[in-house]
């Protein structure tokens, strides 16, 4: 059997850490109040990698080396030929988004590349990806962090299940510095399957952090109900409250639905949420926007800070307005090529994690940037 190999470096597998520094907006008192004790948490872990939100200022993050490894019938007779002129385009993509970024003084760095072990690890088929293939790209997924807390995550799909290697390195250091918690979920239930559907599986994208409160989507493509409860055992203990949040089948991942903009605002597409916009969000302004719009990625943009907002050009006329219209600064990048592979943002936010704002003054706000 032949493989392939596919280099590609996108923006949609972005990873970021946040830092601490929360603002507040004008909304409901019981929003302020809760910020409050946000800012309170993160005064009381100050020095730590520490995500309090996911506007919290973004001060560092990992751009992603997007790299695909699948076996050549699984990957089509063309991709090869295309390749050549898709990752010189998504390379350019990749550029003009870290050029935002430096614009707001983030700094930027990268995961290593797949090894030859791990490729051939995961064409293995008896291997733990069962022969699916490798993958190193939407580093958004493979990790997250809550509060001081760096969670590895734990993949649905079996190709994706040696994505966290190549920066866990980046993990290890973090970690090292600042003595964070740092666990992994539990490895899923293969006994019945490399394919079984038992989990637990959780994954960094359907993570929504807000002060105490983890959001965390259910499509039953990505993260299920076990790594959800799993999430809800381990956090509970530190204040923390953990809110399932039902998706339909086509919305892979939370924030495919939701974004937060800021204290109080979102952007958000209600026919991806079954049960409705959880309660405790209700009474936040919303940018709504359609299926379809959501099917095509455009809530899944980035929050720089509580005033600056990340989005794709082919929104401006959308959600940008809507965004302006509140006082938002929007930068806007071209992801269309990026945007075609499935995710926005080549970086894992680990500004989904804030990271302390007294992280040697660089706050690591996502060790995973993607978007």
């Amino acid at each position: 059997m032949r493989r392939k190999f596919i280099h590609l470096v996108s923006f949609a597998a972005v990873m970021a850490i946040i830092v601490t520094g929360c603002s507040q907006s004008k909304s409901s008192d019981s929003v302020k109040v809760k910020a409050e004790k946000v800012s309170a948490e993160n005064e009381k872990n100050k020095g730590s990698v520490y995500v309090e939100s996911e506007f919290a200022p973004l001060k560092r993050v990992v751009l992603s080396q997007s790299e695909v490894y699948f076996p050549e019938e699984d990957s089509g007779p063309n991709m090869m030929e295309d390749m050549k002129d898709i990752q010189i385009k998504m390379e350019k993509e990749r550029e003009e988004f870290k050029k935002v970024l430096q614009k707001y003084d983030v700094d930027t760095q990268m995961p290593r590349l797949l090894t030859e072990d791990e490729k051939k690890l995961g064409l293995a088929e008896n291997g733990i990806t069962g022969g699916a293939g490798a993958t190193n790209f939407f580093a958004r997924d493979p990790f997250f962090t809550i509060g001081n807390h760096i969670i590895e995550g734990s993949f649905f799909s079996s190709y994706r299940r040696l994505e966290v290697l190549p920066a866990r390195d980046i993990l290890l250091k973090e970690v090292k510095a600042n003595q964070n918690p740092y666990v992994a979920v539990p490895q899923p239930d293969v006994s019945k399957g490399i394919n079984s559907k038992t989990g637990p599986f959780l994954e960094g994208g359907d993570i929504l952090v807000y002060g105490k409160t983890i959001f965390v989507g259910n499509s039953g493509q990505a993260s299920n109900k076990e790594g959800i409860d799993w999430l809800r055992n381990y956090l509970t203990p530190d204040g923390y409250k953990v809110v399932e949040v039902k998706l339909e089948k086509n919305t892979l991942h939370l924030d495919c639905a939701i974004s937060f903009v800021r204290d109080g605002l979102m952007i958000v597409n209600e026919d991806s949420l079954p049960n409705g916009i959880p309660d405790e969000l209700k009474d936040w302004d919303k940018i709504k926007v359609s299926y379809k719009d959501a099917q095509n990625l455009a809530i899944n943009g980035l929050p720089i800070n509580e005033k600056v907002y990340v989005t794709d050009i082919a929104y401006k006329n959308t959600i940008g307005k809507e965004l302006e219209k509140r006082d938002i600064k929007v930068e806007y990048v071209d992801f269309k090529i990026t945007r075609s592979f499935g995710r926005r943002f080549p970086m894992h936010k680990l500004s989904h994690y804030c990271v302390n704002k007294y992280l040697l003054n660089k706050n690591f706000f996502f060790l995973w940037i993607i978007v």
